[in-house]
Formats: structure tokens, sequence, C-alpha cells
């Protein structure tokens, strides 16, 4: 089940804060650079962040999250989580295909991701995002930027 987070719920914030670290660690090991800034973010700055946050729960249990923010017309993925322990179980696409499904009203989405990351850059490119430009963030680590008309 796909239901939007209730950042003033404690205690699935806190389960957030610990998925979200939980999968970031893994992608700063694909992409080789451990200061992702999520990975840095106190729980304060976390509560803080100001993005609204889509939970894909597998019974009572979170197994991942998408978080993001609209501005106008343009929607912006600013995190994509899946715990480790829920890999490959397409709980990524379905998070994508919710955030499509329920904000038509946009007509462009931006989302970047880790140069490195493979499986989440396969999972843009195959549901119809093009990839716009490399951005170096940090010497030697760069983020891949992609958008998709909708």
């Amino acid at each position: 089940m796909i239901k939007i987070i209730d950042f003033q719920n404690i205690h699935t914030l806190t389960k957030l804060f610990e998925l979200q670290r939980a999968s970031y660690y893994v992608e700063a090991e694909l992409i080789g650079f451990s200061d992702i800034p999520p990975l840095k973010e106190s729980f304060e700055e976390f509560q803080q962040c100001g993005e609204t946050f889509l939970g894909y729960f597998e019974e009572d249990e979170l197994a991942g999250a998408l978080s993001f923010t609209i501005e106008g017309e343009e929607l912006t993925i600013c995190r994509m989580v899946v715990h480790p322990n829920h890999f490959r179980k397409g709980i990524a696409q379905m998070l994508l295909y919710n955030l499509e499904e329920n904000n038509q009203e946009s007509t462009i989405i931006k989302v970047s991701t880790g140069k490195d990351n493979f499986p989440a850059k396969s999972l843009y490119s195959k549901n119809g995002y093009q990839f716009v430009r490399d951005l170096m963030v940090a010497p030697g680590v760069y983020i891949s930027q992609f958008e998709k008309f909708i």
C-alpha cells in the first residue's frame, strides 16, 4: 500500500529516517561517495526538509519511499529509497507510477541520481525519463539529471 507519510507521526518518521540511511548507504557504495547529503543530515534537519513523502508499506513495514516538491507545474523527485531487504521487488517502480498518476497537473518531472547508480538510471530511463546531463557535485563525483514531460 502506498500513502503519504504523516510527518507528525514520530514513529513512522523515525522508520523513514532509518530506511533512508540504509538505502543511501548502498548508493554511497555504488557511486564511491559517502558524502551524500541525506546521509549527513540530522533527524531534526530531516523533519524540516519540506518535502512530501509517499511511503510503500508491506503490511505495517515501511519498505520504500519517494519524496518530492512541486513548484508551479514542475515536480522534482528529491529522494527515492528502498530498504535493501526489499530490493528487486518493484517498489521503486510502484512509487514512481503512483507519483505520476496522482500529479498529472505537473507538466515536467525532474530527478537526479548518482552517475554510477545504474539501477536508478535504468528505472528512470525505462519510464520515459530523458537524460539531460551529468553534473559534477564534488571532485570526481557526478550526478545524472533526468526529466520527463507529461
